[in-house]
């Protein structure tokens, strides 16, 4: 099989111009002191329609042919490749069709009707809507733009590691999100043609990791479930392109878990003032998950930052609770008048800060003139969550 060629980005790339943003590349202080030199963020999720998938979906559609734009075209996604496409298609003067999972995120629908496409919910996976976009392709004639498995898109979605080497040229790794493995895919044949020397790394969540069982194959492997919060890397398998791709050009896999997503999000919102959905924040978590393996200079691509604000405030909830930074105590106390007043002036004195407090007179190790207080706190990390715990047990509290 063919892989995508230096030239063949680079002819994407001037497709593009006039289209896509150059994405700015933005130094992060606290991975930098993590990995032992300067870590840089390639920031796709500033991108037109909050991603990099308007690139690929653009040079795949204008080079369709005057029959083929007749005909329109549809797509199948998670999300960000809808909006993609479906503001390709407005750009292009095509008409889209975009089917989405049944649970596809709301403001990712909203986005994707709002640039002109129509919205078709179809599924519980994205699997199953690509299957409902092959059958409509059948029955309607419209062209299938596949999110990722098509040497255009693949070129397309190339031109990032172009933008990222000429603004890093130091740059000795870089980490990429890796769903079906497009973005991936693109970026090394751009950065490997140029600078064979740096280490390409394709960051997946461990939940729906799909590389490492097909690597291992020499085929695409389907995996029989997925469960990851990164929706926008969801994929259940690679095709034989990305593959291909993979195999000849990335280095290694890396694979994160759900904890090291949310807290990657915590830290882009937090230190970079940046908006990343999980899916878009897997590089950064492969980064922080083992440091040390990395060479810097590092540039680690934020694929996307589209994500749902009720999403946003739970993985924030789960980002704190990996840091270590919100604390769930449950504490004896008598039951008897001032008791609840005096746990509190003892937390108080900790420096956490209360967020819920709640009462049980019921329990299965709580004696007749107990009640059990659950108290969650925001605290400043481990060690102030682990002072919070001694000065209770200092003071006679039993805590759970």
């Amino acid at each position: 099989m063919d892989l995508v060629s230096l030239a063949d980005v680079q002819a994407a790339r001037t497709l593009l111009q006039g289209i896509v943003r150059t994405t700015p590349l933005e130094g992060s202080r606290p991975l930098s002191q993590a990995v032992g030199g300067p870590v840089s963020l390639k920031c796709e999720n500033l991108q037109r329609t909050g991603s990099f998938k308007l690139r690929g979906a653009y040079v795949r559609m204008a080079r369709l042919t005057e029959q083929e734009r007749a005909r329109g075209v549809v797509a199948a996604s998670a999300g960000n490749h809808a909006q993609g496409v479906a503001l390709a298609a407005q750009l292009l003067g095509l008409s889209a069709t975009v089917f989405m999972p049944e649970a596809a995120p709301l403001p990712k629908v909203s986005a994707t009707a709002a640039y002109g496409a129509q919205v078709q919910l179809h599924g519980a996976t994205l699997t199953e809507a690509l299957v409902e976009a092959y059958a409509f392709s059948e029955r309607t004639g419209a062209v299938l733009i596949h999110p990722f498995d098509h040497p255009d898109v693949i070129a397309g979605q190339g031109t990032v590691g172009l933008e990222l080497l000429e603004q890093c040229p130091e740059v000795r790794t870089v980490v990429v999100c890796t769903g079906g493995g497009g973005l991936v895919a693109g970026v090394a044949a751009a950065v490997k043609a140029l600078r064979p020397d740096v280490e390409v790394v394709a960051a997946q969540a461990s939940g729906a990791a799909t590389f490492p069982a097909s690597l291992a194959a020499g085929r695409p492997v389907q995996l029989a479930s997925m469960s990851t919060m990164a929706d926008g890397i969801a994929v259940a398998a690679p095709s034989d392109a990305t593959l291909a791709h993979v195999q000849h050009l990335v280095d290694r896999v890396a694979t994160v878990d759900e904890d090291a997503l949310s807290r990657a999000l915590l830290l882009c919102l937090e230190r970079a003032k940046l908006v990343v959905e999980p899916a878009g924040a897997a590089a950064v978590a492969a980064v922080m998950q083992d440091p040390t393996s990395f060479r810097p200079p590092v540039v680690a691509v934020l694929s996307g930052g589209n994500i749902d604000p009720l999403l946003l405030s739970k993985v924030i909830r789960h980002g704190l609770v990996a840091a270590g930074r919100f604390l769930s105590l449950h504490v004896a106390v008598p039951d008897r008048p001032g008791s609840l007043a005096g746990l509190l002036a003892v937390l108080a004195r900790t420096g956490g800060n209360v967020l819920d407090v709640e009462h049980s007179r019921t329990g299965g190790g709580l004696h007749v003139d107990e009640v059990e207080v659950a108290v969650q706190l925001e605290t400043r990390g481990p060690r102030h969550s682990e002072h919070v715990r001694e000065l209770l047990a200092d003071e006679g509290y039993s805590v759970a």
